[in-house]
């Protein structure tokens, strides 16, 4: 089955800690073996372009992560990547958008998706399982801003547009000029509602994971374009601001909206702390995660995966079957030992992400 993987922080990696992810995953763990300040900060490297296709994960959310200098979540290794003013967040940001463009231009595994016409040349790759076919098979990159401050005016999201930019998501945990962020509670700002305004001119997606509660509701009452949670877990199963709230996702799902459902131990667990036992938490708790939002939505038409995979933790906090990005589909195995039919579980790992890309990508 193809996976579609709605968060995956490929071009911070590739600028903060070095990490050529068109090696395997076990290449980049080797040459790390030493770092003790990367494994510390990043954790054990779960992605590569090996395990991307041997994985059938085909299109990623790619994001343009950067960090305000006021909140360093991440240590040493991070701290030259920083900003203290939108004019830097903008660098940092185009930084990491090159890092995309490069990797679409100088290996052909890889292609930018900012098109439904691009989005099937990069499925068709897919659709053929002969050898000589599995050797052209592509994996689509869909630009993801986490946190919107690179956008240092509303009327730019016009430039981020012509750049690439599909989704954006206006604020980090730590907040923004343009809302609240869960762990800096506050609500949807002046700009905010410019920023939605701009975004909506291009029908762009918006994501809320990471808002506070008071600007992801305000924020789904004011967008109607196509919106999602991109990697986002059920408080009702987890607590904390992290997670969304039945209300919150209650309105999602009201926009016809999408959850991308993140294998992170603590996200899984609310026991669970980094350090504890993998094998304390297994895929079936992701297909928990996966059917609490079913259930709530009464259909599996509005959940997938973001895993946040290399996003600032690594393979030792992910659940015990899931060594690298390769091991995705043995959320498929739950998923069915759940009862879940199989073309339901076909629309949980890409169908229903496809499909939200096809609605809003011109």
């Amino acid at each position: 089955m193809l996976i579609v993987d709605a968060h995956e922080d490929i071009a911070y990696n590739v600028i903060t800690y070095g990490r050529d992810y068109t090696l395997s995953a076990q290449e980049i763990r080797a040459k790390e073996a030493g770092d003790a300040k990367t494994l510390a900060d990043a954790g054990t490297c779960m992605l590569g372009v090996p395990e991307w296709l041997t994985g059938h994960v085909g299109i990623i959310f790619g994001t343009l992560f950067t960090m305000p200098a006021h909140y360093m979540l991440f240590g040493e290794g991070a701290q030259k990547f920083v900003y203290t003013t939108p004019h830097e967040a903008y660098t940092l940001a185009m930084q990491q958008f090159d890092v995309y463009a490069r990797l679409a231009d100088e290996n052909p595994r890889f292609a930018l998706v900012r098109t439904e016409r691009e989005l099937d040349a990069v499925l068709a790759t897919w659709k053929d399982d002969a050898p000589d076919a599995k050797r052209k098979r592509q994996i689509g990159l869909v630009m993801l801003m986490e946190g919107a401050d690179p956008i240092a005016k509303p009327r730019d999201v016009e430039r981020w547009y012509e750049h690439g930019l599909r989704i954006v998501g206006p604020a980090w945990l730590s907040g923004s000029r343009y809302a609240g962020g869960n762990a800096a509670p506050g609500p949807l700002t002046d700009e905010g509602v410019l920023l939605l305004r701009a975004m909506l001119d291009f029908n762009l997606i918006l994501d809320v994971s990471h808002l506070s509660d008071q600007a992801c509701l305000q924020a789904l009452d004011r967008y109607d374009g196509p919106v999602i949670a991109s990697h986002s877990n059920p408080r009702s199963l987890v607590p904390g601001p992290r997670q969304l709230s039945d209300d919150m996702l209650k309105a999602l799902l009201a926009h016809d909206g999408m959850v991308g459902i993140v294998p992170m131990n603590s996200m899984l667990r609310s026991d669970w702390r980094r350090g504890d036992r993998k094998n304390a938490v297994g895929v079936n708790d992701v297909a928990a995660a996966i059917d609490f939002v079913c259930q709530m939505a009464g259909d599996a038409r509005h959940v997938g995966l973001g895993t946040d995979f290399d996003g600032g933790f690594g393979a030792e906090s992910a659940p015990a079957e899931i060594d690298t990005v390769a091991d995705l589909g043995k959320v498929a195995d739950a998923l069915k030992a759940r009862g879940y039919a199989r073309v339901d579980v076909e629309a949980i790992l890409s169908g229903n992400w496809l499909r939200l890309l096809r609605r809003s990508l011109p």
